[in-house]
């Protein structure tokens, strides 16, 4: 019999992020499936995501006690449950009516943090507010630095805990199989138009009684009347500030008093900026393989990283992350927390809240299953000797190394990796 992915209505039977991303996929229209799956150009970068997991290998320990396992980790002095949150992701309301208030909602009862977009589609206050829990919220440079500026206000009003400042982004990258969908921009084709009416569950839940969803959190950034997602797009991308330095970034570290954090660095150099800069920490990201195509994956970078900075900047990453194997894979290198993208919005795309809590739960029972398997009780004690990295121009003598901290798992890969 050929296997096949759940697709079907019933959370319960969806066993991993993939048969969710299955559900997500017959409950979507095309075009709004294809925003949130498709990547840049060719999509070197969206398979490298991928395919760098299937590199590292687990060297497991037998004969541990595992009968008790914790897969808490400490971020910025608070405790979260697991080593992971959910990322920012934009057009949420698109995917679910007021996604972004289901994903703080569902983040809050996992006890994890949850990321606000800054392209969200309900009010940070209502988020904070509605959602509960850790708040953090990512922003763009925009040309106008006001507008991001009365933002900060907002945000700190609110009891936002930490800015997200995506710095990969000052040039839009081009995504052909999305582009392909609309005959002009923002116009859909006959085909996708038609495949919209083949959604009645979506167009009821999305579209029913108000239309097309509007961004709430871009105040006199946009244009009177023109806040709606169709007809936002294109202003926001005439917006974005391809002049964006690390002198913007120290401007936003004197103007926000919490926590601050750059995402879109992609190597060390960069990173020991940051840490100049002033920040609090860092995420390893080529956004989701969806801006510069060819690009190196957060994994592959990560170890220089820790070597540089870790211990000083709370080191996160996101990019490709399927499965709790693959977090603790990131874990074992050095990050603090990875940052889930694509994951929990296939569950808030086939489910709403519920959907976005089943994919934490999978997540989270794939972490303790691997941790008992590892024979690692607890994640702090996960560390490089307990991988194996397979590619052919690791040092078999270095990849045997065995280091204890994080720190120490950063500078034995670092040092086995091509400069």
């Amino acid at each position: 019999m050929e296997r096949r992915l759940y697709s079907g209505r019933d959370l319960k039977r969806a066993h991993s992020i993939d048969d969710l991303r299955a559900m997500a996929r017959k409950r979507l229209p095309n075009f709004c499936f294809e925003y949130v799956e498709g990547g840049a150009e060719d999509e070197a970068t969206l398979r490298r995501n991928r395919d760098v997991f299937g590199e590292i290998a687990f060297l497991p320990r037998t004969l541990v006690n595992v009968e008790r396992r914790n897969q808490s980790v400490t971020l910025f002095g608070e405790r979260s449950a697991a080593p992971f949150m959910i990322g920012p992701t934009g057009y949420s309301g698109l995917m679910f009516r007021e996604g972004d208030v289901k994903l703080a909602s569902a983040a809050a009862a996992a006890g994890i943090p949850f990321v606000l977009s800054n392209v969200s589609t309900v009010a940070l206050e209502e988020v904070v507010r509605r959602g509960g829990g850790r708040v953090w919220m990512q922003v763009y440079m925009y040309r106008t630095r006001e507008s991001l500026a009365k933002l900060a206000q907002r945000a700190k009003a609110a009891g936002i805990e930490a800015l997200v400042v995506t710095t990969d982004s000052a040039v839009f990258g081009k995504r052909e199989w999305d582009l392909r969908n609309y005959i002009e921009p923002l116009k859909l084709d006959w085909r996708n138009k038609f495949d919209v009416l083949r959604h009645p569950r979506w167009m009821a839940n999305v579209l029913w009684p108000s239309g097309m969803p509007r961004f709430a959190n871009l105040g006199d950034l946009l244009p009177p009347g023109q806040d709606s997602v169709k007809g936002a797009t294109i202003t926001l991308g005439q917006q974005l500030d391809p002049s964006l330095s690390w002198d913007d970034i120290r401007w936003l570290r004197d103007l926000w008093p919490n926590r601050l954090i750059v995402k879109g660095v992609l190597g060390a150099p960069d990173a020991l900026k940051a840490l100049e800069a002033g920040v609090d920490g860092i995420v390893l990201s080529n956004h989701g393989g969806r801006q510069l195509d060819s690009a190196v994956s957060a994994m592959d970078v990560l170890p220089e990283v820790v070597e540089q900075v870790g211990g000083r900047l709370c080191v996160m990453l996101d990019g490709g992350f399927r499965r709790g194997s693959e977090i603790l894979k990131a874990v074992a290198l050095g990050a603090d927390a990875v940052l889930l993208g694509r994951a929990t919005t296939y569950g808030l795309s086939a489910g709403g809240q519920p959907g976005a809590e089943r994919a934490i739960e999978i997540l989270k029972s794939e972490i303790d299953r691997a941790l008992g398997l590892l024979g690692c009780s607890d994640i702090a004690g996960l560390d490089r000797s307990f991988l194996r990295w397979l590619r052919h121009d690791v040092p078999p003598s270095r990849a045997r190394t065995e280091p204890q901290t994080h720190m120490q798992t950063g500078r034995a890969l670092a040092a086995a990796l091509p400069a």
